[in-house]
């Protein structure tokens, strides 16, 4: 046992997985796929827990963390012009990883004919999806920010968060400078709290794919092949193709350079699994690598590793259209809208720690209207093969931050770049 907590985190997870799939085929064959009992009880109810823990954190978390980074861009005609050419590099490529995710899903149906097991029926009439495109940008707009957080409202908790940070860049320093303090600690705090729900994961994931398991049996994971397809085809593509030609149309250079520079971060990046502890890195290969400027670099990296998430926004997205196609839902054009608009900001109030897109995830079926009853296990069994794609999605987000960082030293005039590969 105590070998076993030394394990780094996703070996916990995979040993509990496999557990947990051993005891859901034993309970299955004992119970006739109908488990019951006190123990029974007692494992499903650890998974449930789980995930009570991570929509816990939720609303704290997205609420600290984007008013502080909005409240840490400042003011001034040179940082006002980094952020808004750094915020407009971030919303266009995310929503272009939010598009290609969106477009697998839908083409590859990868929740279609899945048998993942729900808590209870699904009922298609509690979904309302807003009349217009109009009505989203409307309902982002909360007439009370303390009931759109007890409501678990995101979409508004996420709008009155920005105008917050906004707020606070506003005002005399000597007021401005400690609020800001105070959101950056509660940001950090939460954090903590999220990276210690986050290490009770292995078994939460033994509670859920036990249960998941004992009424659905192990045909469950033949059930996930394509749902990981999906989501690894989408960050392929982001990857390889859409960076690169971000890398080549906006600066002119070989992208193989670029991809070259970032080596040790891309490897820090998947063994870690976090935008945060990968930054130090980043920065480093982007100074010294690529030739980036500390005072573009300094700027743009921090900011990214707080709100550019390309792969998480991808992952956010495959994902709740997966979910709706396990429950048998077809999701509307307006819906369709809200989970883009979701997953976007979802992903830039995403914490820079690993597995956080499983947290943010349910933010983005809150504002579709599924309920916890409805996706807790889902998400449970998404979350046991989760960490490869979490490694995949980090790698992802850190080579946004990199590629961001060059296209605006870019545009500031720097050109020297590249100086020192070979």
């Amino acid at each position: 046992m105590k070998r076993i907590l030394k394990l780094k985190l996703h070996w916990q997870i995979f040993i509990a997985m496999i557990i947990g799939t051993i005891t859901g085929i034993i309970f299955q064959s004992v119970y006739s796929g109908k488990p019951e009992g006190v123990v029974f009880t007692i494992i499903i109810s650890i998974g449930t827990i789980f995930i009570r823990l991570l929509r816990m954190v939720i609303v704290p978390l997205v609420f600290t963390s984007i008013t502080a980074g909005v409240a840490s861009v400042g003011s001034g005609k040179a940082l006002g012009r980094l952020t808004v050419k750094s915020f407009s590099y971030y919303i266009v490529t995310s929503l272009i990883a939010i598009i290609i995710g969106l477009v697998l899903a839908n083409l590859l149906k990868p929740g279609v004919g899945a048998h993942i097991p729900v808590s209870g029926a699904f009922n298609k009439d509690s979904l309302q999806a807003p009349n217009s495109p109009l009505d989203i940008l409307i309902d982002t707009i909360p007439t009370n920010p303390v009931e759109a957080m007890v409501r678990f409202d995101m979409m508004g908790i996420i709008f009155f968060s920005i105008m917050l940070g906004y707020g606070i860049t506003k005002v005399k320093p000597e007021i401005g400078e400690p609020v800001k303090q105070l959101f950056n600690s509660g940001f950090d705090i939460m954090m903590a709290i999220t990276e210690s729900i986050i290490k009770l994961a292995p078994l939460g994931v033994f509670g859920l794919i036990t249960k998941a398991v004992s009424t659905a049996g192990i045909d469950l994971f033949k059930d996930l092949a394509l749902y990981i397809l999906t989501v690894s085809a989408g960050l392929t593509i982001h990857l390889f193709i859409v960076m690169p030609a971000v890398i080549f149309i906006l600066t002119g250079y070989n992208p193989y350079l670029h991809f070259k520079a970032m080596w040790p971060m891309i490897i820090t990046a998947f063994t870690t699994s976090s935008s945060n502890a990968t930054l130090p890195v980043t920065m480093q290969c982007v100074e010294k690598n690529v030739g980036v400027s500390n005072k573009i670099s300094s700027f743009v990296l921090p900011l990214g590793a707080t709100v550019n998430m390309n792969g998480t926004a991808l992952y956010e997205c495959a994902g709740v259209i997966f979910i709706s196609q396990v429950l048998g839902l077809h999701l509307t054009v307006s819906q369709q809208i809200i989970i883009v608009l979701t997953a976007l900001l979802a992903a830039i109030g995403c914490a820079g720690i690993p597995a956080a897109g499983v947290v943010m995830i349910f933010v983005v079926t809150q504002a579709v209207g599924f309920k916890d009853a409805d996706v807790a296990l889902i998400i449970g069994t998404m979350l046991a093969v989760d960490r490869p794609l979490d490694m995949y999605r980090t790698v992802l987000n850190v080579f946004g931050d990199s590629v961001g960082a060059v296209v605006v030293a870019k545009s500031e005039g720097e050109t020297n770049f590249y100086q020192n590969i070979k």
